[in-house]
């Protein structure tokens, strides 16, 4: 399966403060959107959930997905920057 890339890379907080990372692509967004489900599943999360959910079935946008994925970072407070 091809990764599907953002660009540019979206930059979140880890579980520890002193660690980030660069999101590259939609799968990984996807591994952190599932990570976050217990601090922060709401509704820019599960926008973001069915954004990615769409790219991986080959229906959606990864403009898009990267986009919602940002503004769930931003809604679970893990956006840097």
């Amino acid at each position: 399966m091809p990764m599907h890339w953002f660009t540019p890379p979206v930059v979140v907080q880890a579980d520890r403060p002193e660690v980030t990372y660069s999101v590259t692509h939609v799968e990984r967004a996807a591994e952190f959107l599932l990570a976050w489900k217990a601090i922060g599943a709401g509704p820019k999360w599960q926008d973001a959930v069915r954004a990615c959910t769409a790219v991986l079935n080959g229906a959606g946008t990864v403009g898009h997905a990267r986009e919602t994925f940002e503004e769930a970072a931003r809604e679970c407070g893990r956006l840097i920057g």
